[in-house]
């Protein structure tokens, strides 16, 4: 099993930046795929980044890339994301996610992750 939690969100003006960390603890030597998801209410949880367990290879979606950076230490206890240029737009709950695969298609659906931590909200305005 693998607990997250994430840290470092906040309210900041538009074009301003944040540096998300995900702390990731218990059997994180099997982890695998990692990514950053954001839930605004009263819509549905979307992928933000996501990143395979060589450290190097990621993906982003369309709208944050140019202006978000995901990475990962190699020891998978920490997880971040640079947050640059900041929209009102990219206001909500950011949350971390993890699994022990990478065989999904689709590394920015939930479906691809089994472990997720509880967020940490994000307001731009």
């Amino acid at each position: 099993h693998v607990q997250l939690v994430e840290s470092g969100g906040g309210s900041v003006q538009a074009g301003g930046s944040l540096r998300l960390s995900c702390a990731a603890s218990g059997a994180t030597i099997t982890v695998n795929l990692m990514g950053w998801f954001r839930q605004a209410p009263g819509k549905e949880r979307e992928g933000v980044a996501a990143i395979d367990s060589d450290t190097v290879t990621t993906r982003y979606a369309d709208s944050v890339k140019g202006r978000f950076t995901i990475s990962r230490g190699t020891s998978n206890a920490m997880m971040y994301l640079e947050m640059n240029s900041l929209k009102p737009e990219d206001t909500g709950m950011y949350i971390c996610a993890a699994d022990l695969t990478a065989e999904s298609s689709d590394k920015l659906h939930t479906r691809a992750y089994h472990f997720w931590g509880q967020g940490t909200q994000v307001t731009v305005s």
